[in-house]
């Protein structure tokens, strides 16, 4: 191991390495560090546990770096396993042997007792002072782990504690009675408490730390129900008691500068909140229930955003034709596929690329997800009446080269869109339909005439979002021959075995077995061939058809690819592309 003051420079540059800390910051922390050991800020320290001084200790107290964060960086510094909560045994492995409190004040969790050895837990590996004593007092070799303090924090009291969690120690500091909705007073007062801010900020800030995307606050009539998007897929969390929800809910609509007393029209806002010194934007939707408003909470966290097509899950032999027409001076660009999968984000990594000094670029959007440095973003703001069409008809005098417009709602907005194209510019922008060739009759559909349809568009890319496997735990499997028959797999690997990858789950994926996200996705080049049929409105499979003869891979294709390839599953692939 290596010496106290080698191992707290090593994680300080770790940290600056990942990008979550400056040299400034570490200075700060340091010199507060030599105010401690001179005596001059006695009450900070009279506050907390032994060892709430050290380097990594006082990086979380100061909100410069999450507890995950640091825990990740002496996990990768060190080469020493890191434990998850999942892993925390609910007894105590060692028993009678050393007091609780050596335990609760050390912040130590004994995770096994075998016969040669101790495994434990720790947050800081650099402070060696309990392994050391452990070590002698069990007369045994002490294996080191690391852990995230506040799971320690909750392990110990599971085992030698009240057995509950952060949620339960704070519902048990509430004293909330059912509320009537009616009584806005005494819910102003409710939201305002101590302990239903902590709930909520709790909320929060569980949701930052397991990546999320959105929050589902969902009130019944015996149970607050919230769950958390994680990678495209629902999971439930702790929740607070039913009698708490007028007060959570309250509290939420407070952040969100949104009316407490109304309740029967949904109603939609926004907050700005730091979490672990990130700055994030929340977009607040309630709408009106049986049992109270039902909110969504969606999570924007600009430092999570892939503005890289490879990253996203582009293929070269996608991406290629891609760029071709994105480049192209002039025409529309359409990006299509339901909501939440991945469009806006598509078309944000296509504006950046075009960002350059001799392009000038305006938005229209609703909402303005992320803030692009050196793009003229607009916010759509329908209720006076600056809605698409009328912020269109203002930008078209802006002189811009490339207008991206959030999506094509109505007719009124594709005409002008379609005008832009024709003048000049180039135009990207979305629509809600399920695959490529959908994007031509959804066009149609609203009054779009053909022949300024084909005129105009170059392109139309259908994408969804799958989960993508964790690289550290997914496994290798042969595929069946039903199943290779059943989906033509013999297509993609002509001969030998078809080899395909399954989930398995592991402490870097939660035991989910998927990390992250990747796009599958098919793209359409308006080639004269489809012009020409668009123009005698050949039917939807004429028009498939055609386009796979010049070289469109279908979207369930693409995500056999890179089912093959490891990066997802068949089944995460069917899930998203079945009807």
């Amino acid at each position: 191991m290596y010496k106290q003051s080698q191992y707290y420079v090593l994680l300080a540059q770790e940290l600056i390495a990942q990008g979550k800390l400056n040299q400034s910051q570490i200075y700060k922390v340091l010199q507060l560090q030599e105010q401690i050991k001179e005596g001059q800020l006695p009450a900070l320290i009279m506050k907390e546990q032994a060892g709430g001084d050290s380097f990594s200790a006082l990086l979380v107290k100061l909100d410069l770096c999450s507890e995950m964060d640091v825990a990740d960086a002496i996990s990768g510094m060190t080469g020493l396993e890191r434990v998850h909560a999942q892993d925390y045994p609910d007894e105590p492995p060692l028993e009678n042997s050393l007091s609780v409190r050596f335990f609760k004040e050390y912040r130590v969790v004994v995770l096994e007792d075998n016969v040669e050895d101790l495994v434990v837990a720790v947050a800081d590996p650099g402070d060696t002072f309990a392994v050391d004593a452990l070590s002698l007092a069990v007369k045994k070799q002490v294996n080191v782990r690391i852990g995230v303090l506040s799971e320690i924090d909750a392990a110990l009291d599971k085992q030698f504690g009240s057995g509950k969690s952060l949620m339960g120690q704070i519902i048990d500091d509430m004293e909330v009675d059912q509320v009537s909705d009616d009584d806005i007073e005494q819910l102003k007062d409710l939201a305002s408490e101590a302990p239903v801010i902590r709930i909520v900020n709790l909320i929060m800030q569980q949701a930052v730390e397991y990546r999320a995307s959105d929050i589902h606050i969902e009130p019944f009539e015996q149970q607050l129900k919230i769950r958390l998007r994680v990678d495209g897929v629902l999971q439930d969390m702790e929740a607070p008691p039913v009698t708490s929800t007028a007060a959570v809910i309250s509290r939420i609509k407070i952040m969100a500068k949104l009316n407490i007393a109304e309740r029967r029209l949904p109603q939609d806002g926004r907050i700005k909140i730091q979490v672990h010194r990130k700055d994030l934007d929340l977009r607040v939707s309630t709408i009106p229930t049986m049992y109270g408003e039902s909110i969504v909470i969606r999570i924007l966290d600009k430092e999570n955003v892939v503005l890289d097509f490879e990253k996203l899950g582009f293929a070269k032999k996608d991406l290629e034709p891609f760029l071709d027409v994105l480049d192209l001076p002039h025409g529309i660009i359409l990006i299509t596929g339901p909501t939440g999968s991945g469009k806006t984000t598509t078309l944000y990594a296509a504006l950046n690329r075009l960002n350059t000094t001799e392009r000038k670029i305006i938005t229209v959007e609703d909402p303005v997800e992320y803030q692009l440095e050196g793009i003229n973003q607009v916010q759509a703001m329908p209720k006076i009446g600056l809605d698409f069409a009328a912020a269109l008809r203002s930008i078209v005098r802006q002189d811009p080269d490339v207008i991206m417009i959030g999506e094509m709602r109505d007719v009124e907005t594709a005409r002008i869109a379609v005008q832009s194209a024709l003048t000049g510019h180039l135009v990207l922008s979305t629509l809600h339909t399920n695959d490529a060739v959908g994007g031509i009759a959804r066009l149609m559909d609203m009054g779009l005439e053909d022949y300024l349809l084909t005129s105009t568009v170059n392109g139309i890319l259908a994408q969804r979002l799958v989960r993508r496997l964790c690289e550290h735990c997914r496994e290798s499997y042969l595929a069946s021959p039903e199943l290779i028959a059943e989906l033509e797999l013999r297509k993609f690997v002509p001969e030998g075995p078809v080899v395909l990858y399954e989930p398995i789950g592991c402490n870097e994926c939660e035991s989910i077995g998927y990390k992250g996200r990747l796009i599958i996705m098919e793209f359409m080049i308006m080639s004269e061939k489809l012009r020409k049929l668009v123009m005698s409105h050949a039917d939807a499979d004429v028009l498939l058809q055609t386009a796979i003869g010049e070289n469109m891979t279908p979207m369930y294709e693409d995500g056999f690819y890179k089912a093959l390839q490891g990066l997802t599953t068949i089944q995460e692939v069917m899930r998203v592309t079945t009807d």
